[in-house]
Order: structure tokens, then C-alpha cells, then sequence
């Protein structure tokens, strides 16, 4: 039996459903991150989670209890608002004791459990500073050391690094990571960024206007997305219509504007029937060629420097822009150019329905 469970959990306002029967499972010390775009119903699946909201259908599940209708203290969960909900007319200590004082803990073994949360982030000897002397990631910090001081059975943040800048955010996210690691305990992550959901969480649920679309390894959805939604919002990828003309050895054959191509087949991936498609192909799966047979005719309109590489922007003649990753000087803007499958392409192209999205 799973730690927590999330059974076919339903939510709707004014007849729309925010969340439309997601259901998850999560193994004691696993982290979720729940990945989408706004409205998707991340924060709505959150705050069912927390007991802040009731649904509509469904169940939550934990350790074998059900605590659907049960209020938010009683689950014994932490949580990590995206705007910390710190008090800044108290101290560092006092904030973190907050929760614990609620629970009725006093006198020295209040004082004992403050200390145990600071040291855990990182925090010991800043008891007494005031919130306002503290920088974005210790803020951060302190909301943390609040959210596990009571000794959380599950632990929720709720877009808990939008608030820093790029270089902070980064820095806080590793230390987040290897904190929830070092404690062990279940965490479900809410997050619209990719990055955030692929190096905090074990696994990742993309949602999709309440619907789960897909649950996975990072590394799973980003090889074998389920759809051309999954895979256009994990990672970078253009999508082009193509024809599928048919099976060729280890892959399958299809026409974009007037050139073919043969593409190698994930083994675990049908082939497509004959007709009308949706390619979806990452930057790395392809290369810049001359233009003659088998290369598709563009013209370069793009370049983004990203170190060692550079991502640049190419319009084929159909219209479509394309992403290709290729050497920093391995082309000028304005200059035209061959696009061709990567020799090493592998998993990096994906063919759908023309209406999958």
C-alpha cells in the first residue's frame, strides 16, 4: 500500500472542474513534483492535500487513513506557502515556534524542538533576527524550519522558490533537495517550472486543465511523453507536420515539405499509421547540413549562446521555425541551411495524431 494516496480527486467552482479525477500514489520518503501551466489545478490538488479544500469526489489517503474530510491540523502535514506567510513582527524563533505552540509544546521541549528545525536548514544562532534582516533564501529557510518542526507525516510547498532571483533560486533549490532527502519525508512539490520539477522530484505529474496527463522520472517524460502537450511543455521541442508514408527498418518514414526522412523508433513506441502527423523533435536530435538531399531547406533567423553550443532558430520554407543545437560559429544569421536528424537523434523525435495536442 502506497504512503499517500490521491483517489480520483474531483473539484469544481461554478460547474467547472478545477481538478477532474487525478489520482497518484507516493511512497513514504518519495517527492512529487506537480508540473503545469496556470489553471492546470496544481495549487487546487495542493490545497485538498492540506485539508484547506474538500472535494467534490475522491480521497486522501495516508498511511492507510483517510483524511479527506479531516481538518487541516489534525493530518499532520507541513506546508510551504509560496509567499512564506512569515510574521514579520516576530523573530526567526518565534516563527518557527509558531506551529509547535499551537500544538500545545512548551518550556523546554518547545525550546528543543526550535533549535533541532534551525539547525536543520542552517539556520542555528539567527534565533532572535528579525524577518526583515534576513535575505530571500534564509526567509525561505525559516518557512521550512516552521513547515518540519512539528514533525510533519507529509510535506507541501507551494511554488516555494518563485520569490528569488535566478542565482538564488538555484542555489536554495539544491539545498531544499538534499534537506528533504537528509529528513526522508514525502513531499509533494507544486511548481510551473521545469527545471524546479526536474531536480526536485523523484517523479513529475503533468497536469493539464485538472487532468493528469502524464506521471513519470524526469528522464521518462522528457524520452517518451504520452502526448504533444507532455512533450512541447517538458523540455524544448518545434513541432512540424509531416506525412507518415510508412515502416522502414528500425524506424519509420515521413515526408516534411518535399524531403523524407527515415527515423529510428523508440522500441516501446507504435508505429504511427500512414497519413497526416505531428512531429515533435528536441534541439539536439537535430543538425545544420548543406542544403541538398535528404536536409530540409531554412534559413537562419536565430541564435541563442548557451556555452559550450548555441541554440539557433531556422524557418523552413513551409513556415515552421525550428530550435537546432549546434556550435556557437556554426552559422550566421541570414545564411541558408540544411536541417537533417542528429546521427544520434535517438529518442529525441516524437510523432503524434494531428490532434493530439
Amino acid at each position: 500500500m502506497s504512503f499517500l494516496a490521491l483517489d480520483g480527486l474531483v473539484k469544481r467552482y461554478d460547474g467547472t472542474a478545477a481538478v477532474d479525477g487525478v489520482s497518484l500514489a507516493l511512497e513514504r520518503g518519495e517527492m512529487l513534483a506537480l508540473l503545469g501551466p496556470s489553471g492546470s489545478g496544481k495549487t487546487t490538488t495542493l490545497r485538498l492535500l492540506a485539508g484547506f479544500e474538500i472535494p467534490d469526489a475522491g480521497r486522501v489517503v495516508v498511511d492507510g487513513e483517510d483524511v479527506t474530510r479531516t481538518e487541516p491540523v489534525a493530518r499532520r502535514f507541513g506546508m510551504v506557502f509560496q509567499h512564506y506567510a512569515l510574521f514579520p513582527h516576530l523573530d526567526v524563533s518565534e516563527n518557527v515556534a509558531f506551529g509547535l505552540e499551537s500544538l500545545g509544546v512548551r518550556g523546554e521541549e518547545l525550546g528543543r524542538r526550535v533549535a533541532q528545525a534551525l539547525a536543520l536548514v542552517d539556520l542555528a544562532g539567527y534565533e532572535r533576527r528579525r524577518i526583515a534582516q534576513l535575505s530571500g533564501g534564509q526567509q525561505q529557510r525559516v518557512a521550512l524550519a516552521r513547515a518540519l518542526a512539528p514533525e510533519p507525516r507529509v510535506l507541501l510547498l507551494d511554488e516555494p522558490l518563485s520569490n528569488l532571483d535566478p542565482t538564488l533560486r538555484e542555489r536554495t533549490r539544491r539545498e531544499i533537495r538534499d534537506l528533504i532527502r537528509r529528513v526522508g519525508i514525502t513531499t509533494v512539490l507544486v511548481t510551473h517550472e521545469q527545471d524546479e520539477a526536474f531536480e526536485l522530484g523523484d517523479r513529475v505529474a503533468v497536469l493539464r486543465q485538472g487532468r493528469l496527463e502524464q506521471v513519470g522520472a524526469p528522464d521518462d517524460l522528457y524520452a517518451s511523453p504520452a502526448n504533444l502537450f507532455v512533450g512541447g511543455f517538458v523540455g524544448r521541442g518545434s513541432t512540424l507536420p509531416v506525412t507518415v508514408l510508412g515502416t522502414v527498418e528500425r524506424g519509420v518514414r515521413v515526408r516534411i515539405d518535399e524531403v523524407e526522412w527515415d527515423l529510428e523508433r523508440a522500441s516501446a513506441q507504435p508505429a504511427p499509421p500512414p497519413g497526416p502527423a505531428t512531429m515533435l523533435v528536441r534541439p539536439e536530435a537535430l543538425r545544420l547540413a548543406q542544403a541538398g538531399p535528404g536536409a530540409l531547406p531554412a534559413t537562419v533567423t536565430g541564435r541563442r549562446f548557451v556555452g559550450p553550443s548555441a541554440l539557433f532558430t531556422v524557418l523552413a520554407e513551409s513556415g515552421s521555425l525550428i530550435e537546432v543545437v549546434a556550435p556557437p560559429r556554426a552559422v550566421k544569421i541570414g545564411e541558408r541551411v540544411g536541417v537533417m536528424p542528429s546521427r544520434r537523434a535517438g529518442g529525441g523525435i516524437h510523432l503524434f495524431p494531428p490532434e493530439s495536442r
